[in-house]
């Protein structure tokens, strides 16, 4: 990617657009909305601007100036320094699922790789000042649900966050880290080589809304939160005091998201498991103890991430099964070779014991040879993905 003229026009109005002062995520989402794209926001005139609710006069003629090419060279000029690329909403690699939410950032940063499947994930959110206990079930719990082929979102901050990265890479898996700064800056500095790894082993990216050479300020990390919401099927609490803002995390996730969120019980005396009980308290997250626990709650999420694909104009076929070296992906009717659909060896030993008939899980089990609890937790992330159905209640079939 190079920094000016070689970028796609799109991103660069896009760029344009959200770096003007006073049009935040929100207001961007609304102009779209009438306007249809970035360009035809620019180029709207000041009074067609101002009949979109929130665009005063002022931000109008703000819109209308725009943005200095030259403040846009150099803020491409930096994230090909970083190695960063720049994606706007309008990018067909932007996150289904992120696109979803009601103020979805119109350009991220990205360094590493979103890979399609990075669509089955989970965020993982607590406390930085976290126990032992805390950080054993944040690593524990990463590890066991990244083992079954989801990846893990995080914030990249120290404790829980740190922990939870960690144990997505332990178990095999990806992971994407939100960041709540530019990616010209590590924060924290002690999470430097856990970054620098996951993007040179290809595990997963770093990712972030604001521009390359802001730092870290507690400004930005109520804005980061929405995005991992935004990114993941549901939202894990381990260790989080009431005021905490892994508990904003999970109330986006909640209320304007509507995504599942999930909750660990920890010490009843402890303030750092405080915000957790009240969550299971109030009944707006599930009590888990365990990877089953939400894999079993994930069971019908296959619908949010086809309406996902749907509102992003995505083809589930072409984009989330097919290989990610940039092969030629399957359009048509025709199941995707096994061999192509990024599965672990366990997911792919089930779908090469299904013949396109009904399969009981007894059977199932003794054809693949796990036991029934491992079976469970693997057909409910190849349900998730649309691989596999139910067939009355104790069977499966394929259904790709």
């Amino acid at each position: 990617m190079t920094a000016s003229a070689d970028q796609p026009a799109n991103v660069r109005a896009m760029l344009r657009l959200s770096m003007t002062p006073g049009i935040g995520p929100i207001l961007i989402a609304r102009l779209r909305e009438r306007f249809g794209s970035a360009h035809a926001i620019l180029e709207a005139p000041i009074t067609h601007l101002q009949q979109v609710q929130g665009i005063s006069a002022e931000k109008a003629r703000a819109i209308g100036r725009g943005v200095d090419e030259g403040e846009i060279d150099v803020e491409l000029a930096e994230a090909e320094a970083r190695g960063a690329a720049v994606l706007s909403i309008d990018d067909a690699n932007y996150p289904p699922l992120l696109k979803q939410i009601p103020d979805p950032p119109p350009v991220i940063y990205v360094r590493g790789s979103i890979a399609p499947a990075d669509v089955y994930s989970i965020a993982i959110v607590g406390t930085r000042n976290c126990s032992a206990y805390g950080r054993d079930q944040a690593g524990r719990l990463a590890a066991a649900l990244a083992t079954r082929g989801l990846a893990i979102i995080s914030g990249g901050a120290r404790g829980i966050d740190t922990e939870a990265h960690r144990g997505a890479m332990r178990g095999g898996g990806r992971t994407l880290i939100v960041m709540g700064c530019g990616l010209s800056h590590h924060y924290p500095p002690e999470n430097e080589s856990l970054f620098e790894s996951v993007v040179a082993e290809g595990r997963g990216a770093l990712i972030s809304e604001f521009p390359m050479r802001l730092g870290p300020s507690k400004e930005n990390f109520p804005r980061r939160n929405r995005i991992i919401s935004g990114l993941s099927l549901g939202t894990l609490v381990i260790e989080a005091g009431e005021r905490s803002g892994a508990l904003i995390t999970a109330r986006l996730a909640c209320e304007e998201h509507h995504r599942e969120v999930f909750a660990i019980p920890g010490n009843v005396d402890s303030p750092r498991a405080s915000g957790c009980h009240k969550m299971i308290r109030e009944g707006w997250a599930k009590l888990v103890t365990g990877a089953a626990d939400i894999l079993e709650s994930l069971e019908g999420s296959e619908h949010l991430v086809a309406g996902a694909m749907e509102h992003a104009g995505i083809d589930d076929s072409a984009s989330l099964f097919a290989p990610q070296s940039g092969a030629a992906a399957a359009t048509d009717s025709k199941p995707v070779p096994i061999g192509q659909l990024n599965l672990t060896p366990s997911q792919q030993k089930i779908l090469e014991s299904l013949d396109g008939q009904p399969v009981e899980l007894d059977e199932l089990s003794a054809r693949t040879g796990l036991p029934i609890h491992a079976l469970q937790a693997d057909l409910t992330i190849l349900q998730i993905r649309g691989l596999v159905g139910k067939a009355g209640l104790s069977a499966v079939e394929r259904r790709r």
